[in-house]
């Protein structure tokens, strides 16, 4: 893990399976989401719940193990996920990917992926009207989960050193 940097994390659900169907366990997957931001201290820069995965852009706060923050979000949600299905066993797939945003550019590129994802499964027309995605949240001002800006933009350093801004949206 690379201090200050910001990492585009995936994981899925075991065989694919679409676990995750349905508002209600959306919604009870990003709660643990929320409690894991209080718990451990990271920046939830965009995400997307989709049925069968999820995607975040996320940058852990200094000291702060993402393999800590997923294992804690992943391992909660499924104990409380087997339990309301009276199911044992594993619910995700792999452990989880990541990679490190390497700048602007990428992180524009990124973050415009992961509005996409429920578009292209035709679960909306627009990006702006899923209501498990982080530009659901952007648009609309709710904060919490994603990160409120000041003055419009946020500055980050790259793992190269080079400083850019993110702007909301």
């Amino acid at each position: 893990m690379l201090e200050g940097a910001i990492y585009h994390v995936t994981s899925q659900i075991d065989h694919g399976a679409m676990a995750l169907s349905g508002d209600e366990v959306k919604q009870m997957f990003l709660d643990f989401v929320e409690k894991a931001k209080t718990k451990f201290g990271f920046e939830l820069w965009n995400f997307t719940v989709m049925d069968n995965h999820i995607h975040f852009l996320i940058k852990p706060d200094k000291d702060v193990s993402l393999s800590k923050i997923m294992q804690w979000i992943k391992c909660n949600f499924a104990k409380k996920w087997n339990k309301a299905h009276d199911t044992k066993g594993h619910l995700w797939g792999e452990r989880f990917h990541s990679r490190i945003i390497k700048d602007e550019n990428d992180f524009e590129r990124t973050s415009k992926y992961i509005d996409e994802n429920p578009v292209k499964a035709k679960l909306v027309k627009e990006a702006k009207d899923w209501k498990f995605g982080g530009l659901f949240h952007k648009v609309r001002g709710i904060i919490g989960l994603i990160e409120e800006t000041v003055y419009g933009e946020r500055f980050f350093q790259s793992p190269s050193g080079f400083a850019f801004s993110v702007s909301p949206g």
